[in-house]
């Protein structure tokens, strides 16, 4: 019979003759010429995150953005016709039809809803 043992070393530098002194040393050794405030300061930041172009941040990915918001909302909607007012989210999927009249108030695209002529709207702020 053939008994094979493995010995396997730790590898959690317990062992080892000079321990590891871990990354932190390596950064506390390197010398800074600048300080970090110096670092971060407008002149060496490409854009101003303190204030964003409304315009610029309108323009990315609702993802994207400084601060992630969502490019849809809901609308008060009134039908010319008997001038009841319907709540419409903007992207809306299916027809939007008046409740007294059955008028169609607004149609589906396949983002924004596309509201019909003569059909007056406000968007609702929360």
């Amino acid at each position: 019979f053939f008994f094979f043992f493995f010995f396997f070393q730790a590898e959690d530098g317990i062992r080892d003759r000079s321990p590891s002194r871990g990354l932190g040393d390596v950064y506390k050794r390197q010398v800074s010429t600048q300080s970090t405030w110096d670092y971060y300061s407008q002149e060496n930041m490409d854009i101003d995150l303190l204030h964003p172009d409304p315009v610029e941040e309108a323009r990315k990915n609702k993802l994207k953005r400084l601060v992630q918001s969502p490019n849809s909302y809901f609308l008060d909607v009134r039908c010319p016709k008997c001038n009841q007012i319907v709540v419409v989210f903007s992207h809306a999927q299916t027809v939007i039809k008046c409740a007294e009249c059955d008028d169609i108030l607004c149609v589906p695209t396949g983002g924004k809803c596309k509201l019909e002529t003569g059909v007056g709207f406000r968007r609702k702020h929360y």
